[in-house]
């Protein structure tokens, strides 16, 4: 049975800003206080899952043991139908250690090379964790496809060659603003479902 987020105070398990912005963005509104893991030096947890569910689950496990306190993480990544899913929960290790994600997106692009289907999603677990080993995952998805070159400088990741089908323009994830992007993006689908859930 879900659990009552209301008033909680609960550490995102991410060491990605972008990340971490989006998820203290879409927790705003409820009155919810986040501090990332950068914030209080947790360190990265091996995440050798087999699914983005279970990734995001050694995330934000391993980050209530450490604080004692709720815990909530995200794993996602870039879906790509012609790659047969790839590169999947790998996505941030084609950007290699420097997230390097200009490399991680011209990698998709060289993949990509001989196919015309360059149909893609975005897929994202979120997963709430408390001390008392209570967890909860909320999975989100956004369809679209993949554009070259990457345009904006908007967002992160490979959202400068998404092109959601969500809208009626030509706009990438990498150029609408930030409040568009939350409310139609594979986080804020999860997110959705986690406030239905946890804020009800």
């Amino acid at each position: 049975m879900a659990r009552s987020l209301a008033g909680q105070r609960l550490v995102v398990a991410s060491h990605n800003a972008g990340k971490v912005r989006e998820i203290e963005d879409l927790l705003s509104p409820f009155g919810v206080e986040t501090v990332g893991a950068a914030t209080v030096d947790l360190p990265e947890p091996v995440e050798d899952g087999d699914s983005y569910a279970a990734n995001a689950l050694i995330k934000a496990r391993a980050a209530t043991a450490a604080t004692g306190m709720v815990a909530l993480s995200d794993d996602s990544g870039l879906s790509v139908a012609a790659l047969g899913g790839a590169p999947g929960i790998y996505s941030a290790r084609w950007a290699d250690g420097a997230r390097d994600f200009a490399k991680a997106m011209r990698r998709v692009e060289d993949e990509l090379a001989g196919h015309s289907d360059r149909t893609a999603a975005f897929i994202c677990c979120l997963a709430l964790a408390w001390p008392d080993d209570h967890t909860e995952v909320f999975r989100g998805e956004v369809g679209g496809h993949l554009v070259w070159p990457p345009r904006g400088d908007r967002g992160f990741g490979y959202d400068p060659m998404f092109m959601p089908d969500a809208r009626d323009d030509d706009l990438t994830f990498g150029e609408l603003p930030p409040e568009e992007k939350h409310a139609i993006s594979h986080r804020a689908d999860a997110f959705r479902k986690l406030v239905a859930a946890c804020f009800a």
